[in-house]
């Protein structure tokens, strides 16, 4: 009946390849495709709208802070996305997920919490009848 329009993939502008290592921070602006190694943690500034792909090869051993996310690969460490998470069938993280709207494959792996965002506190009956 109807279908549903799938949106169009990111565009990625930044290729680190499988035989690259990275020992420090990333900070990270638009679209960027990871398959090598980082050790330190993915950023980008608080008003980007940067996009990080995690690719089968690559890992991020850091916290990853970035408003889109896909991983095919693995984070050992924590994702904070405002936007969206998006984890593969392969995708393995070894710490909490904050996220604004999460998708996961059948085999995506997480050890670790699920943070969903912050919903307004419910109205307590008792001071709303005061």
């Amino acid at each position: 009946m109807f279908a549903r329009k799938k949106p169009a993939p990111p565009k990625i502008e930044t290729l680190i390849g499988p035989g690259t290592r990275i020992d420090g921070n990333l900070i990270v602006t638009g679209g960027v495709h990871l398959e090598g190694y980082v050790k330190g943690n993915v950023t980008t500034s608080p008003e980007g709208s940067a996009v990080l792909s995690i690719g089968p090869q690559g890992v991020v051993e850091g916290v990853v802070d970035v408003p889109r996310v896909v991983v095919h690969g693995e984070v050992r460490g924590d994702i904070r996305a405002r936007d969206k998470v998006d984890l593969g069938a392969g995708a393995k993280v070894s710490g909490n997920v904050s996220y604004g709207v999460i998708e996961m494959a059948a085999g995506a792996v997480i050890q670790g919490r699920l943070i969903a965002p912050s919903a307004p506190a419910p109205l307590d009956e008792a001071k709303a009848g005061a």
